[in-house]
């Protein structure tokens, strides 16, 4: 099963991903994040990295990604990439990673990739107000980025809050369940984890059945 968490930043789709992973248990389910497929900058200037659009489905080194999910998906392992999003370059080392029952791919643009849409068993959006997402991503950006409040906000209106409407929002109309942000979110958590357990409970049957 290859379930697909998509939303806007800040929505918090890595909670959701990672409560998942521990609520089923780490032995049956992989996360990939979609972060960790940005293109290699480091042939560009520093400067120039900084000024890079990071929220337009370009910046996402999408058939790596799609390939990687075929392979995870053919019980066959990846190395995947790791990102510093510091200088914005890819690390000459990879994260090994082992195929299993249930794979989690999270990420802002997984929806607006029809290559990477189609391989998705199960599509979640995360819908969550702006204001909430923007609070979050100034707090993550400068505590584990090393960003100031300044270039957060440019960036914000720049590229982030334009690219939202452009092509993170309009691909929630693929999502299967959406999740708001306050009511009940952890009724659709715990279907989620329902529907992996379900898929677990088949697959051992299958095996004892062989």
């Amino acid at each position: 099963m290859i379930i697909g968490i998509c939303g806007g930043t800040g929505s918090g789709k890595t909670t959701i991903a990672r409560r998942i992973v521990q609520d089923v248990g780490a032995e049956n389910v992989v996360l990939v994040e979609q972060d960790s497929y940005y293109r290699n900058l480091a042939d560009m200037p520093l400067d120039e990295r900084h000024q890079a659009n990071f929220d337009h489905p370009d910046s996402i080194d999408s058939e790596m990604l799609m390939n990687h999910i075929k392979r995870l998906k053919n019980g066959q392992s990846i190395e995947m990439p790791i990102y510093d999003f510091k200088s914005h370059t890819r690390s000459n080392e990879t994260e090994h990673i082992e195929p299993k029952i249930v794979v989690i791919i999270e990420g802002i643009l997984i929806f607006a990739e029809a290559r990477v849409l189609d391989l998705l068993d199960v599509r979640v959006f995360v819908d969550t107000p702006d204001d909430i997402r923007f609070i979050r991503r100034l707090q993550r950006d400068i505590n584990e980025r090393g960003r100031s409040v300044e270039s957060v906000i440019e960036q914000y209106f720049a590229t982030v809050r334009p690219m939202h409407f452009d092509f993170v929002e309009p691909s929630k109309r693929h999502a299967d369940i959406i999740i708001p942000e306050g009511g009940q979110p952890h009724v659709s958590i715990d279907f989620l984890c329902g529907l992996v357990r379900e898929k677990l409970h088949r697959k051992q049957k299958e095996t004892i059945s062989t």
